[in-house]
């Protein structure tokens, strides 16, 4: 959906495309993974206001190309890392549907990359970077739990690590207080997505625009 947004405001033509062409791609892994969970027995979760899962740095447009690329070089590159641990851990189902998935966001990470050199995004990506950090969660936590069991194969020490080798960047000096975090959520603060994003996710902005029931 942002980047869907930014599909004729990036700075070039040819990061308009790429900006589309990515939204594309990310609507398609969505569908992978929720399609991977309804077969291992979750619920469809409904599109609430308040309760949809996402990072922080999601919750709103972003008003600066800066923060597309620090979405797209730092947040994407955390939760691609989050799905090749997936794709390497123990659940049959992962690991026989994410691989393409991985080979796709390659391609996002080298965007996303190409631009973080060109740019001065500092702001942005030590944002990007705490809400990344956020997602992966605490030591001790869910996540080491299901590498434990398996499921995953890197705990979040690994996944700490490995993001920061993939984007350069060095871990956050001052310590988390992970006391407020929401492990459904994955993220310390509240709030949600704005009310215009609600309304299209639930398709309530295009009613608008459908002709009336005779």
């Amino acid at each position: 959906m942002r980047y869907a947004e930014w599909c004729t405001a990036a700075p070039s033509l040819e990061a308009d495309i790429a900006a589309a062409a990515m939204g594309l791609d990310d609507i398609g892994h969505s569908r992978v993974l929720y399609g991977s969970l309804r077969e291992l027995g979750a619920p469809d979760a409904g599109i609430v206001e308040g309760t949809y899962a996402n990072v922080p740095f999601l919750d709103e447009p972003w008003t600066d190309w800066t923060q597309f690329v620090a979405a797209n070089a730092v947040l994407d590159s955390a939760f691609s890392l989050m799905i090749e641990a997936l794709a390497n851990g123990n659940v049959d189902v992962l690991r026989s549907r994410l691989r393409k998935m991985l080979q796709e966001e390659r391609y996002h990470f080298l965007h996303g990359r190409s631009w973080m050199h060109e740019l001065k995004a500092a702001e942005a990506n030590a944002r990007a970077w705490r809400e990344a950090i956020e997602f992966i969660g605490p030591e001790s936590g869910d996540v080491d739990e299901l590498r434990q069991a398996g499921k995953l194969s890197a705990n979040v020490q690994d996944l700490r690590r490995l993001l920061a080798e993939r984007v350069g960047a060095r871990p956050d000096a001052s310590p988390t207080d992970w006391s407020g975090w929401d492990p459904i959520r994955r993220r310390l603060k509240p709030g949600g997505i704005d009310q215009g994003t609600l309304d299209m996710l639930q398709g309530l902005a295009e009613k608008r625009y459908m002709p009336a029931s005779g």
